[in-house]
């Protein structure tokens, strides 16, 4: 049961939620609206492109810019791809558990975010890819908790679970108040998240990207010492 997870999960999985959504506005405000954090809206778009192209050259006129476009909105879903296979490769198991890789993994989102910042800020287009990458790895981390898929960088998935749990209890099934408490601070952190991506890249513009960063850097911080914690208690 998700009961017997330690109680500092809801609050990773809030900050967690809280940097995707950060990154996501940043996406949405400073990528042509395009979306890092999922891939739905990008996929879309990627569509829409390809469609685009298709009617274009229907009507012999010159589509190099819904070509390039298309390739773009390609190179940010295998970015996102590329990140969870990282993470995937490097955390072992769909359960968690304090001595993954977790640290180094919140170490690289990090890199990943402070390179994106600085590629952006020099009007490279390679900085989406680098925030899509971190957006995937990210995703990547939190799989499996006692049954309960949690996905950090998006809240589709978690409206839709927490509906089921509604419809279930009104039906007269259990309720499981601690999953739908994590699962509404996800939804909090990621809109909370947002506001300030959207506030902050208002002011800094790509700059922003270094808040979320230097958060994941003392998220990877945090843990470690928590883990080294944990086993100087065991060896004693």
């Amino acid at each position: 049961m998700i009961s017997t997870l330690p109680r500092w999960v809801e609050y990773g999985a809030f900050i967690l939620a809280a940097v995707a959504g950060f990154v996501n506005a940043t996406g949405l405000l400073g990528f042509e609206h395009q979306s890092v954090s999922h891939l739905s809206g990008t996929a879309t778009l990627l569509g829409a492109e390809l469609a685009k192209g298709s009617l274009l050259a229907e009507g012999s006129l010159l589509a190099e810019g819904s070509l390039f476009t298309g390739l773009h909105l390609i190179g940010v879903l295998f970015s996102f791809l590329v990140g969870s296979a990282i993470s995937g490769y490097f955390i072992n198991g769909r359960t968690l558990k304090i001595g993954r890789n977790y640290s180094a993994m919140l170490c690289l989102e990090a890199i990943l975010l402070f390179l994106a910042c600085y590629l952006l800020i020099q009007n490279s287009i390679y900085g989406h890819y680098l925030a899509s990458a971190a957006c995937g790895l990210q995703n990547a981390f939190a799989t499996t908790f006692s049954g309960a898929i949690v996905r950090t960088t998006h809240v589709t998935g978690i409206f839709t679970d927490l509906g089921i749990m509604l419809g279930a209890k009104l039906k007269g099934e259990a309720f499981d108040r601690r999953k739908a408490i994590l699962f509404t601070l996800i939804i909090i952190g990621f809109v909370f998240g947002a506001v300030a991506g959207a506030f902050t890249f208002k002011q800094f513009q790509f700059y922003a990207l270094l808040f979320p960063a230097n958060i994941c850097v003392l998220l990877a911080i945090t843990f470690y010492l928590y883990k080294l914690k944990r086993q100087l208690k065991e060896d004693n």
